[in-house]
């Protein structure tokens, strides 16, 4: 259930279910008035079960996104970054072009084999307890996917900005934040088209009462979309997941195969009803709108501290303008992009809250709504009651429990009718 824009990279196959596919509960009473005591939602075991995934998965991941920011401060904000584009140009001749895409695809793959062992170490976590279905084989052929994207994306990328650095060495910046923002615009409405079918095989759910039930859900939002696609996601995990993928004529309705093999069709219901405020809400337009202004404004304070010279002697480079300064510049976008994480996943939370209020508006059902993160929850063997803190700092969805006791609350708010009284999708209330 992911549509935020920023959020829309490549699957990470041994990261874990989507957010939304797999919500962490806390601790929150239900809005009702009972404790988690008085009604549990979650056992004391299966909340042992995802309390121990989380602390046995965390190291592993966490540690990976550690030592890649290490890796790319370290080449950064040292010589050593500008002596290793350096050497890696002048195996391609040492010419400018030469030394920016070797210097470009050097920082990518170094990154990339770092980070190998820690995704290798979350996936054999993941595997011990039953999520994962992928082999090694199919994992190492993800990783050289991603890879091969990541070069594709990054080195055009590379090579533009520092054909703009090379004609106006101290106001580049202006140029490149307008081709950044175009940028973002670009790729997410190109994302369902040219990057998701690199990891994922997609085929039309097939005629029937799911496929219609599904149609007729956004006929009824107002929302208009091309088919219904089922995802082979069983190939890599057992998570369950939905999204709504594409704009205008592209616009689907994603459901993971492992979504509707283990949950009921009422339950697939509301995870794509969910799926459909975002689309009601415009929060894809509006999130890539704002993604490409957030990318303008990185653009522009990267100019302003890759002109500052005390980084620049760090670096050993002379100016923004000098192809060694590539791992400088990587260094700044990394450290800007890991300062806004927390702000992001802030504001993606509220989104999400607001997207699960309209898919209780839309079904009128908090009850199986309550079900479906249940379900969501424990296949996925999410943490019930994660530490306030990494929820803050990297939860980009509210807790299962938070969501349960929102649902709760909308049920019991004055004038609410009671859940007997209220229509399934094409029946009225007598």
């Amino acid at each position: 259930m992911d549509t935020t824009p920023d959020r829309r990279a490549a699957p990470d196959p041994d990261a874990g279910p989507g957010p939304d596919a797999g919500p962490g509960p806390d601790a929150s009473t239900a809005a009702s008035g009972s404790t988690a005591a008085d009604a549990p939602d979650f056992t004391p075991a299966e909340r042992a079960r995802g309390r121990a995934l989380r602390r046995a998965q965390l190291p592993w991941a966490l540690g990976g996104r550690l030592a890649g920011l290490a890796l790319t401060l370290l080449l950064g904000l040292t010589p050593a970054g500008a002596g290793l584009v350096t050497a890696v140009g002048r195996w391609f001749g040492g010419s400018r072009t030469a030394t920016v895409l070797a210097g470009a695809a050097a920082l990518v793959v170094l990154g990339q084999v770092l980070r190998l062992p820690f995704g290798a170490g979350v996936r054999t976590v993941r595997a011990r307890y039953g999520l994962v279905t992928q082999g090694w084989a199919g994992w190492a052929l993800d990783a050289v996917r991603g890879l091969a994207l990541a070069l594709a994306l990054f080195l055009p990328l590379a090579l533009g900005l520092f054909a703009l650095t090379a004609r106006s060495p101290q106001h580049w910046w202006l140029s490149a934040a307008g081709a950044a923002a175009v940028l973002t615009v670009a790729l997410s409405f190109l994302h369902p088209l040219l990057i998701e079918p690199v990891f994922n095989r997609f085929a039309p759910l097939p005629p029937g009462g799911q496929r219609t039930a599904l149609l007729a859900l956004a006929e009824r939002d107002g929302v208009r979309v091309r088919d219904v696609l089922v995802a082979d996601a069983s190939r890599r995990t057992t998570a369950l997941n939905a999204y709504v993928s594409g704009f205008g004529a592209t616009r689907r309705i994603v459901a993971y195969d492992t979504l509707l093999a283990a949950a009921e069709p009422r339950e697939v219901e509301l995870v794509v009803a969910h799926e459909l405020g975002h689309v009601k809400h415009r929060d894809v337009p509006v999130g890539t709108a704002l993604g490409a202004v957030g990318a303008a404004v990185a653009v522009a304070v990267l100019g302003l501290l890759a002109d500052w010279q005390p980084l620049l002697d760090a670096a050993g480079v002379t100016d923004a303008a000098d192809p060694r300064a590539l791992p400088l510049l990587a260094a700044l976008a990394a450290l800007l992009g890991a300062l806004s994480g927390p702000v992001q996943c802030a504001v993606s939370r509220r989104i999400e809250a607001r997207a699960d209020r309209h898919a209780l508006e839309l079904t009128g059902d908090a009850e199986q709504f309550v079900a479906m993160q249940r379900r969501l929850a424990l296949v996925n063997a999410s943490d019930v009651d994660p530490p306030r803190l990494l929820e803050l700092l990297f939860a980009t969805h509210p807790s299962a429990t938070r969501r349960i006791a929102a649902a709760r609350a909308w049920q019991a708010a004055p004038g609410r009718p009671a859940p007997e009284q209220r229509a399934t999708p094409g029946e009225s209330v007598v």
